[in-house]
């Protein structure tokens, strides 16, 4: 029988963990790490438009959420000063992010820079319009 290697495509880290899961997983596929709190109602808001997106790249891009209140290590290194903040990882390098909430559209955009469904450069021109 063949063993299948399983990764959740969306799944809690901890600073202990951030190394295996975001910078050695984003050698292979992008990650997109998300900073939060329990008592951060934003990101109450955020983590299930977020989760949406991320699913909707259909394994293209995982997702990691780190709560901050229990593992303020990695948050602290990359000068994370209030949440919900959200990075991209790829190549085991920070590559994108954003602070504070976003609509839907721009998570679905932000994913896709990510997956490659959704191209940088066309974005710019819509926007130059």
């Amino acid at each position: 029988m063949t063993e299948i290697n399983v990764t959740p495509m969306i799944k809690d880290s901890s600073d202990q963990d951030f190394m295996a899961d975001v910078v050695e997983m984003s050698q292979t596929t992008p990650v997109v790490v998300d900073f939060w709190a329990p008592w951060c109602g934003p990101c109450k808001q955020l983590m299930p438009a977020l989760e949406r997106a991320v699913k909707g790249a259909g394994g293209a891009v995982k997702m990691v959420k780190i709560n901050i209140d229990e593992n303020p290590g990695v948050a602290g290194q990359l000068g994370v000063r209030s949440i919900p903040a959200v990075f991209a990882f790829k190549d085991g390098k920070p590559v994108d992010g954003f602070m504070g909430g976003q609509p839907e559209s721009e998570l679905a955009k932000f994913v896709g820079r990510l997956s490659g469904a959704s191209d940088p450069k066309a974005e710019a021109e819509e926007l130059a319009v």
